[in-house]
């Protein structure tokens, strides 16, 4: 398998931010790859301290897994790090006067020829590309998407509302927390990309897929990405971690 896929994470501190509260990172062990954006919320620099501890600890637990996971394993294995992480995450918070209300959201995926595990919290996404489509797969777990998924605001209104980074869940904010997973069993080719609001909320889930959809590198199509979404404002930080799963080659050996 480490001769099959292409990946790479970029972060970007954006057109006006001063500092980058973003995070993350992609790492391949034999068990799998594991890829995940965090991006952080508090007062002053308290953001970065969430999603670095984020990064940290979960990096850091993924090189603890010596053997492949089954799909059910790695359910499992990211509901236990979002709650381990979540309880670490709010510790620090509450022992920490400077990074108290401190909090990430946190998008994960453990990738592998099987299947792609994608658990998250927050308004970090998960897209997935296949030949035969492509959708975000996460949910948002914000007021925005909350209102806009019970009818009371339309997908138009929601683009720009001006509470649209009010989160309803974060990791570190509460004692306790509660994540989606989701698991896809795949055939190669796929990609996934994974992002922080500051590219959802400037390209569209049809601009992601244009992207996508070309033939250039993980490298060359993260870095447009990126460049369009400052082109556009570059309001907030700009992370992405893209893994490709192209077609198996025909090749004997």
């Amino acid at each position: 398998m480490s001769n099959s896929l292409d990946y790479i994470f970029l972060s970007d501190v954006g057109q006006v931010r001063s500092h980058n509260e973003d995070s993350g990172g992609i790492y391949q062990t034999n068990a799998g790859l594991l890829a995940f954006v965090a991006d952080g919320m508090g007062g002053h620099l308290a953001g970065d301290v969430a999603s670095a501890m984020t990064s940290r600890l979960l990096s850091g637990a993924w090189e603890q897994v010596e053997q492949p996971l089954t799909a059910n394993e790695a359910e499992r294995w990211l509901k236990e790090q979002f709650s381990s992480i979540n309880l670490a995450v709010h510790d620090h918070a509450n022992t920490h006067e400077e990074c108290q209300g401190m909090g990430t959201t946190l998008v994960a995926a453990i990738c592998t020829e099987e299947y792609v595990a994608i658990g998250h919290i927050g308004d970090s996404r998960a897209y997935l590309r296949t030949d035969e489509s492509f959708s975000q797969k996460t949910s948002d777990h914000s007021l925005v998407e909350e209102l806009r998924r019970t009818g009371q605001i339309s997908s138009e209104e929601a683009e720009n509302h001006p509470r649209k980074n009010v989160l309803l869940r974060a990791l570190g904010t509460e004692p306790s927390v509660k994540m989606d997973v989701m698991i896809f069993s795949l055939e190669a080719p796929w990609d996934l990309l994974l992002c922080s609001d500051g590219l959802s909320d400037k390209l569209s889930t049809t601009d992601i897929e244009s992207f996508l959809s070309s033939d250039d590198s993980v490298e060359a199509v993260s870095k447009q990405c990126i460049q369009e979404a400052n082109d556009r404002g570059g309001e907030d930080n700009i992370s992405i971690a893209l893994v490709r799963f192209p077609a198996a080659s025909n090749e004997v050996g």
